[in-house]
């Protein structure tokens, strides 16, 4: 197994439930996102672990922005990141949750299948799920997601251009996915100044919900 760029972030007290998260597409795993929601979801007593795929870690060393592979490339990516967490931290494989910020929760979703069978997970979090690419609502990423084998929590900004409200609401998804919006948030949660909401607040907000 390689050696995965992994960022911990550890409550003082026992953790209630550990949660392993991987980046989006062009963001790595120490952007301001993921820096607040970790910190925000170690307030609630819970361990975050964040890990980068080859691609986005190689950034680190080349300093060339590589797009990424397609998402169903980065799966044994993310399945060797949760045996290298779980092995790292001796964890009870019933208190493992998986996800992550767009391109990384959409491949979270699809390891889960395979991940909840074998007991290495017990549910799963995606925060601005890509559904469908800006502009093409037809592309749809969403057929894994109508027969779901785990609870998930998706939490989706109101102006996200990759899913709103009124597509989402369409589609055949399995009933153990929960779905959350957030407050005039886009796909990174920012939302306008006029509409009461911040970007702050409705990170804060999304990790109070999986919390």
């Amino acid at each position: 197994m390689s050696n995965i760029f992994v960022l911990d972030n550890l409550p003082s007290t026992q953790p209630s439930a550990h949660i392993v998260l991987a980046h989006g597409s062009m963001a790595a795993a120490d952007s301001p996102f993921l820096e607040q929601l970790a910190q925000t979801l170690v307030d609630h007593g819970l361990a975050v672990h964040r890990f980068e795929f080859a691609y986005m870690a190689a950034r680190r060393t080349t300093g060339k922005k590589r797009p990424p592979p397609r998402a169903e490339k980065l799966m044994d990516e993310y399945h060797e990141a949760i045996a290298q967490i779980r092995t790292c931290n001796n964890l009870d494989s019933r208190k493992v949750i998986i996800g992550g910020k767009s391109l990384g929760g959409r491949v979270a979703s699809m390891v889960a299948t395979n991940s909840f069978e074998n007991v290495e997970i017990s549910g799963v979090t995606c925060l601005g799920y890509p559904f469908h690419p800006p502009k093409k609502p037809d592309n749809l990423r969403t057929s894994h997601l109508e027969q779901f084998p785990c609870p998930a929590l998706i939490l989706q900004g109101e102006r996200d251009p990759f899913g709103t409200p009124d597509e989402v609401s369409g589609y055949n998804l399995d009933p153990r996915i929960q779905l959350r919006w957030i407050g005039d948030g886009d796909h990174d949660f920012a939302a306008r100044k006029r509409s009461g909401f911040t970007q702050e607040d409705n990170i804060a907000a999304a990790a109070e919900a999986i919390a």
